[in-house]
C-alpha cells in the first residue's frame, strides 16, 4: 500500500476523530435492511429431494417466547511502533443488547399476515464508548430496578408480520414510548429501542421467500439484500444467500436447516457513501466474513434459532515499513462486528 508518512498520520488522526464523533450513535437495530428476496435455481441433483415449504405460520392467541441478542462493535488497534504514539489511542465502542420477549398473535388475515403483540419480559443493555462503560442495565439485578430503563419491562407494542417474516407495519408503540420523557442516557436508549425502524429490524431481520417461491428442495437457494453503515468507512451492501442444507424430523416435528453466506454487492446507500468508499476506505485493505444459520420448525411454522454475524477488518500499514531496520512495521487496524441471534425458548 503506497502512502506517505504524513498521509498515514492524517489517516490515524481522522480515524480517531471519527470514533469520537460517532461513538455510541447507532445500535445494530438501526442499520438499514433492504429485503429483496430473489429465487436461486436449485442444483439439478436436488430435484429428487423432498420439497419443504419455508414459511411462518400464525394462529390466533398463540404465545411464543424468544430471546434476542444483538451486538454492534467497533474497535481500533495500533500494532507496532508509531511516532508520538501517546497522541493516538484506540479502543472499543459499541453496544450489546439481550432482550427476552413474548409474541402473542392477535389475528391472522386470509393471506397469512398476522397482527402480533410484543411484550418485553427481560432486558440487558451494555453501552461502551472508547473502553468506558456509559450504560450497563440488567433487569434481573435488584440495583437496576430504579433505572428508567426498568420501565421497558412489561411494555408492549403491536406489529404486522408477513409469512415471510418481514415486519410490514408497526401498528402501535405510542403508549410504550410515552413512558420515557427524561433526557438521561437510559431514557434515550429506551426510546431508541422503541423506534419503529428499530422494531422492524428487531423482529424482521430474517426474510423467507415469497409464497410463490417458498417450495424448496435440498440445495435450493434464495437471497436478500442488507446494507450496513460503517461511519467514515461508508456504507456497504451485501447479498445474503441462503441455502437449504437439510430437512430432518425430531420429536414429531420437521425442521429445515439453512446456511447463509453473504457477498458484497454493488448496490450502495447513496452517492455520498460511494464517494467515501472510493476515496477514504480504499486506503485500507479489507477482509470480511458474513455468515449465518437458520433452524426453522416447518411443522409449527416458527423460527427455532437464527444467527447471522458480520465481521469486517480494515488494515493500513505504515508506508515506511521495511525501510527501518529491526523495527516492527506500524499498522492501523479497525474491526467492526454486527451480530444478530434469535432463539425460541418457549
Amino acid at each position: 500500500m503506497m502512502m506517505s508518512d504524513k498521509i498515514f498520520s492524517w489517516l490515524a488522526t481522522a480515524v480517531i476523530c471519527s470514533l469520537l464523533l460517532t461513538a455510541g450513535c447507532a445500535p445494530l437495530a438501526e442499520e438499514t435492511a433492504k429485503p429483496e428476496v430473489k429465487l436461486k435455481k436449485p442444483v439439478p441433483e436436488a430435484a429428487i429431494a423432498p420439497a419443504a415449504t419455508l414459511t411462518l405460520k400464525f394462529t390466533p392467541q398463540d404465545l411464543t417466547t424468544y430471546k434476542l441478542t444483538t451486538e454492534a462493535q467497533r474497535h481500533i488497534k495500533w500494532e507496532g511502533p508509531l511516532p508520538d504514539k501517546t497522541a493516538f489511542k484506540g479502543g472499543q465502542t459499541g453496544n450489546k443488547i439481550e432482550m427476552t420477549f413474548t409474541r402473542q398473535i392477535q389475528s391472522v388475515d386470509d393471506k397469512g399476515n398476522a397482527v402480533a403483540e410484543i411484550t418485553i419480559e427481560g432486558l440487558k443493555y451494555l453501552s461502551i464508548i472508547r473502553d468506558n462503560t456509559v450504560l450497563d442495565f440488567d433487569s434481573s439485578r435488584e440495583k437496576d430496578k430504579n433505572s428508567s430503563m426498568a420501565g421497558l419491562i412489561g411494555q408492549s407494542y403491536t406489529i404486522k408480520i408477513a409469512p415471510t417474516g418481514k415486519v410490514t407495519e408497526v401498528i402501535d408503540v405510542k403508549e410504550a414510548r410515552a413512558a420515557f420523557k427524561g433526557s438521561s442516557s437510559a431514557d434515550k436508549a429506551a426510546l431508541t429501542l422503541l423506534k419503529p425502524n428499530v422494531i422492524k429490524e428487531r423482529h424482521g431481520t430474517l426474510v423467507l421467500p415469497d409464497a410463490d417461491k417458498n417450495q424448496l428442495r435440498t440445495a435450493g437457494k434464495w437471497s436478500s439484500i442488507k446494507t450496513f453503515s460503517f461511519g467514515m468507512m461508508g456504507s456497504k451492501s451485501y447479498e445474503k444467500i441462503y441455502t437449504l442444507k437439510e430437512i430432518n424430523d425430531t420429536d414429531s416435528h420437521q425442521f429445515a436447516i439453512v446456511e447463509m453466506n453473504a457477498i458484497p454487492t454493488s448496490e450502495m446507500a447513496g452517492q455520498l457513501d460511494k464517494e467515501e468508499i472510493s476515496g477514504f476506505s480504499k486506503m485500507f485493505d479489507n477482509i470480511e466474513t458474513y455468515t449465518g444459520r437458520l433452524k426453522l420448525d416447518l411443522t409449527a411454522g416458527k423460527i427455532e434459532k437464527y444467527l447471522e454475524k458480520l465481521q469486517s477488518e480494515w488494515i493500513a500499514v505504515d508506508p515506511s515499513a521495511g525501510q527501518k531496520d529491526d523495527k516492527e512495521p506500524a499498522a492501523l487496524k479497525m474491526t467492526a462486528i454486527r451480530l444478530y441471534r434469535l432463539e425460541k425458548i418457549d
